[in-house]
């Protein structure tokens, strides 16, 4: 057990080495392009690129949480978490939807408000730049960014890559909205309903990265696929009658078991526990996502 701890641990090291490289290589690709697209947005008076650069403004605040949380969610196990850190990942997760919903309450308000303002300068075809880059960039950078987040299990690095990829796809109405704008000024409010389509995306984002952190905050089960193959693992290994009161709940990248199994009435206590043992290994090493068991035996 100690081998396989050691094992378990080791592999976290490995990915809180890997989160946190390719969070500072997105933190960086963040600033580059919230700097020029909010530089481009102003020279090209486009309020739909100006949008964009305050959602990319965002990308870089869920960097920075992730690379603070991410130390703390991958600590080992102590006397006061005995069950490990993994819930402050599910915390963070939240941070990060909550500060996308904020992001877009600020650009509906802002797209709303100025609907029909008068503006100095109409909009211009230099404020193409940013989100050309943009599009490029971030589907670039959601793709490795993903690739990680499964690799390590990581509900948070699966967020911020899909922020990523809501930065890219806000870009798109951003480039129509700039394009159309500059074509005819008449059309000047595609600008704002451009800003209104970004905001729209980032809130459908937001809400799909809290719905799963919530559910791990609150206890929510494994799917029953993952309870059905919990089942049929502990009901396999030999000695076990069967099984019931099987209860999970998530933990960060994998789910915490507990369930109580049927044993003949009349063997030792040793041999229980080994029956126990071998139930509990079982389904560590079968079930995809157990990381422990707790295996209460019960006389047949």
């Amino acid at each position: 057990m100690k081998s396989e701890t050691a094992t378990r641990q080791g592999k976290r090291l490995e990915d809180t080495a890997r989160i946190r490289r390719i969070t500072w290589a997105g933190l960086l690709v963040n600033m580059a392009l919230a700097g020029l697209k909010l530089l481009t947005g102003t020279l090209g008076a486009s309020q739909a690129v100006i949008a964009d650069a305050l959602h990319s403004m965002s990308d870089l605040a869920t960097d920075l949480l992730i690379l603070l949380g991410v130390g703390f969610w991958s600590a080992p196990p102590d006397s006061c978490h005995p069950y490990g850190h993994d819930r402050l990942e599910a915390l963070v997760t939240m941070c990060l939807g909550l500060l996308l919903g904020g992001t877009t309450c600020y650009l509906v308000y802002w797209a709303l408000t100025t609907i029909g303002d008068v503006r100095s300068r109409h909009t211009s075809l230099v404020a193409l730049w940013g989100p050309v880059l943009s599009i490029i960039a971030k589907e670039v950078l959601y793709r490795v960014t993903v690739t990680v987040g499964r690799k390590s299990g990581s509900s948070a690095v699966i967020a911020n890559a899909w922020h990523h990829r809501s930065d890219a796809l806000s870009s798109i109405p951003a480039l129509i909205a700039v394009v159309c704008a500059s074509i005819n000024p008449s059309l000047e409010i595609i600008d704002n309903i451009g800003a209104l389509v970004i905001a729209s995306c980032i809130l459908y984002v937001s809400l799909k990265i809290i719905s799963p952190a919530l559910m791990e905050i609150t206890d929510h089960s494994a799917p029953e696929s993952v309870i059905r193959q919990i089942r049929k693992t502990a009901m396999n290994v030999e000695g076990v009658e069967n099984v019931h009161a099987i209860r999970t709940r998530r933990s960060g990248p994998g789910c915490l078991v507990d369930l109580h199994i049927i044993v003949a009435p009349d063997i030792s206590v040793r041999a229980g526990h080994d029956i126990s043992e071998a139930v509990k290994t079982a389904l560590i090493e079968k079930c995809p996502g157990v990381i422990d068991a707790l295996v209460h035996i019960e006389p047949g």
